[in-house]
């Protein structure tokens, strides 16, 4: 409820601030409106009286400044009879929707009674808290490199997938690191990261590229790319990369903003 609260108050503003700039714009207008008229490919226009009179005179190409505001005249009217009625609807719909919805019955309850309640939506947060206790069998493929503590009290597999990982961490977004998942074949990869969008409740992976001086390296990431986009993960959608060389470390302040951005949080 809250999702589609935020998108009507979103589109409520976005109308608020079109027809304000609607209203100034209506005061300069001149007297008439536009009427056009085409025959044979060729187009005519005329500057028709407000009244009911039929008057009307030819408007030359010449004088396109007038035909142009003119044409914005008649738009501008449009625009304001449906951007105030559809606010109009909004504004009532806000009004029903902020004094009592269906998930505000579990939320409002003390954690005490919460605790001895099955609610019938999950809350966000108790979906994300649910997704972030699974159980999984994690990538068993040398153990022995998996020595690199990160904020959570886990251990990865370098330095750089440590800072991701305290990145996620400092930024609420709940992760699992080297989570199997199960693609075309019954085949199971190893995403670096896989992350949940807890708005949108989508799964989102993360591939860290650390080695791209190394060109068998490099080709083994382009193989693993074209694996991913062949079932359905696409970089943009439900992929990340992340990548550093020799010359270029890992860019951290970048990481985080592109993080905030994707998964549109309300960020501390």
């Amino acid at each position: 409820m809250d999702k589609l609260i935020k998108l009507m108050e979103d589109r409520a503003k976005v109308l608020r601030n079109g027809i304000k700039i609607a209203e100034r714009d209506k005061k300069t207008f001149p007297e008439g409106h536009l009427r056009i008229s085409r025959t044979n490919n060729q187009i005519r226009y005329y500057e028709a009286a407000d009244g009911p009179t039929p008057d009307e005179k030819y408007i030359s190409v010449k004088n396109m400044k007038l035909i142009r505001r003119l044409a914005q005249k008649t738009y501008n009217k449009t625009f304001l009879r449906n951007a105030k009625n559809e606010l109009e609807d909004i504004e009532k719909l806000l009004k029903v929707f902020n004094k009592a919805d269906a998930d505000s019955c579990f939320t409002n309850l003390s954690s005490d009674r919460q605790n001895l309640i099955v609610p019938y939506i999950i809350p966000d947060h108790l979906y994300a808290k649910e997704w972030q206790s699974q159980n999984f069998q994690s990538n068993s493929y040398m153990p022995e490199n998996i020595k690199y503590d990160t904020r959570r009290g886990e251990k990865v597999r370098s330095k750089s997938e440590a800072i991701l990982a305290d990145i996620m961490f400092e930024l609420g977004i709940p992760y699992h690191y080297e989570k199997p998942l199960i693609i075309s074949g019954g085949i199971v990869r190893y995403p670096d990261f896989t992350m949940l969008n807890v708005k949108t409740r989508e799964e989102i992976y993360m591939e860290h590229i650390g080695l791209l001086d190394d060109e068998e390296y490099r080709r083994g990431c382009l193989d693993k790319l074209d694996e991913y986009r062949k079932n359905g993960i696409f970089p943009g959608k439900n992929l990340i990369f992340t990548y550093e060389t020799s010359e270029n470390p890992l860019d951290i302040k970048g990481i985080k903003e592109m993080l905030k951005e994707l998964f549109d949080r309300n960020f501390l």
